[in-house]
């Protein structure tokens, strides 16, 4: 019998890769929800869906994702990345559920001179970060088998990314000022939607622990412009002329700035053949940021 899986945020990137992921997967019977079906904040809303629906487990891919607004809009960055997981939370234990929960590496303040662990001490320096990891924590107090991957910087066909940014800004502006002293990996969401997959498998046990997943290799924002052109070789940008670096320091910014925050997997190497065998882009054990 298909085992139901729920996915929230279904209409941002994560959960449409998740789709094409699950797409004529017998093993699974997905329900893809976002706000439009499912309000995540609302424990109420929440509570009525397990009531009508059996699942048997869930994938959180909806989340308050503007680091910057974050700031200014704190109540509604915590009611999505920290009081709904807890709602997902405890309805999947009252149901029997298993979760997999999307977080970030903006739980750690960046300052670190050596790739972070999964042990090491968080440290998030913005509100997005502090809620994120709040987030975290309440799940695992509720759900202490759920899965937790950290990623960064997402791209994929779908929504808004650094990717897609350059790319479009490649074909219309002359010059580019881009910042340099950044430093972060770029993640293909495919790779995290199979990995997530991967986590609830009817194959194999369900996976309890937390995972750094991101692509093995670290970029500045500089150097992921020329990621993107290389990802896009086959684009013409007749208006573009040259990249111009810049520093964070020029940039004011709402939060505090981060410069760096790679990871290195301590728990995730027992994961990392599974998540070899998806993709060569990403793999669990090294990350910057989101």
């Amino acid at each position: 019998m298909a085992k139901t899986v729920l996915i929230t945020g279904a209409n941002g990137q994560l959960g449409n890769e998740m789709r094409l992921v699950l797409d004529g997967n017998d093993a699974f019977s997905p329900i893809f929800t976002d706000v439009q079906e499912l309000d995540i904040t609302s424990k109420e809303a929440i509570d009525a869906f397990f009531a009508n629906h059996h699942i048997d487990y869930v994938v959180n891919c909806a989340a308050y994702t503007a680091v910057d607004n974050a700031e200014d809009n704190v109540e509604l960055c915590t009611r999505l990345n920290a009081d709904a997981v807890e709602y997902l939370a405890q309805a999947a234990k009252h149901h029997g559920a298993k979760m997999v929960q999307i977080s970030t590496d903006y739980v750690f303040n960046g300052t670190n001179f050596r790739p972070y662990r999964e042990d090491d001490e968080t440290s998030p320096c913005s509100v997005y970060g502090s809620t994120k990891l709040d987030g975290e924590r309440r799940l695992l107090q509720c759900l202490p088998d759920a899965v937790i991957f950290r990623t960064a910087w997402l791209y994929s066909p779908f929504g808004k990314n650094f990717v897609k940014t350059m790319l479009n800004l490649g074909r219309t502006k002359e010059t580019l000022s881009v910042i340099f002293d950044q430093v972060g990996t770029p993640t293909y969401a495919k790779d995290l939607a199979l990995a997530s997959n991967c986590s609830f498998s009817a194959k194999r046990s369900f996976i309890v622990t937390l995972y750094f997943l991101s692509c093995p290799e670290k970029f500045s924002i500089w150097g992921n412009h020329f990621f993107s052109m290389e990802r896009a070789s086959s684009f013409f940008f007749p208006a573009l002329n040259g990249v111009m670096p810049s520093s964070v320091a020029s940039i004011a910014l709402a939060c505090l700035e981060r410069l760096t925050a790679c990871l290195n997997s301590r728990v995730g190497i027992c994961f990392l053949p599974v998540l070899l065998a998806l993709s060569p882009r990403s793999k669990s054990g090294y990350f910057s940021t989101i």
